[in-house]
Parts: C-alpha cells; sequence; structure tokens
C-alpha cells in the first residue's frame, strides 16, 4: 500500500485483532509535502477486525505536530470472490481535514495498482 514515488519502512507489524503497526512512507525525491515531517508520512494504528479472506478493518493515525492532520481514520478492506478472482474494495473513513480527498483517492489508486501487479498473472502473450 505504497503511492508511487514513495517507499515504505515497516516498524513494527503485528497482524492479529487488536495488533498493532507503524509505518513510514518516505518520498523518492526532495519535497515538503510529509505530514510528519517534510519527506515523510509516519503513522501507527491497530488491526480492529480481521476476517480471513474477506475482511480487514484498520485504525490509522498520522503521527504529525499538525492539528489539521490529526485523528483517527478507519480503513476498511473488503475482499469477494469473482469469477477467475477476487474483488478488493477500500473504504476510508475520517479523513483528517487536512488530508486532500482527491489526492488519498490517488494515492489508493497507484497503491491498488501496485498489489494488481504482484497478484495477478500476466496478460497471456499472442
Amino acid at each position: 500500500m505504497v503511492p508511487d514515488s514513495m517507499t515504505s519502512h515497516i516498524h513494527s507489524f503485528d497482524a492479529r485483532e487488536g495488533g498493532t503497526f507503524r509505518i513510514s512512507l518516505t518520498y523518492d525525491q526532495p519535497t515538503t509535502a510529509g505530514k510528519s515531517n517534510a519527506q515523510t508520512d509516519t503513522f501507527h494504528g491497530r488491526f480492529v477486525k480481521l476476517v480471513q479472506d474477506a475482511e480487514v478493518v484498520q485504525v490509522v493515525e498520522f503521527e504529525t505536530d499538525d492539528p489539521a492532520l490529526r485523528g483517527e481514520m478507519m480503513i476498511s478492506y473488503m475482499l469477494t470472490d469473482t469469477d477467475g478472482g477476487t474483488l478488493v474494495q477500500g473504504r476510508h473513513e475520517n479523513l483528517p481535514p487536512g488530508v486532500s480527498p482527491s489526492d488519498n483517492e490517488l494515492g489508493w489508486c497507484m497503491s491498488m495498482a501496485k498489489l494488481a501487479q504482484l497478484v495477478e498473472p500476466p496478460p497471456a502473450q499472442p
């Protein structure tokens, strides 16, 4: 779940209900767009619900001094079997007022495209 032009560092990740995680996303090029510092978005959270092969619900919060970027967000991933694969749907609730919904959507689209490249078979060659 890393947007283009960023790399991730997983500080901790305990994938169980009630388990916590802490992750940093760092821009590849110099910027001042980071939420935790000029270059990085660091966030922590916990797994609220894990249903094998069906659903992941997380509560996530940016580590920031900016009040416009504070607050707990709820992020849900729903998985549904389809003919020949799995449909992944995401819902992001309680986005802080300092985060642009269109930028958030773009980041999700980039992350989902990377997930698709990772798990989908390559197209058949003619």
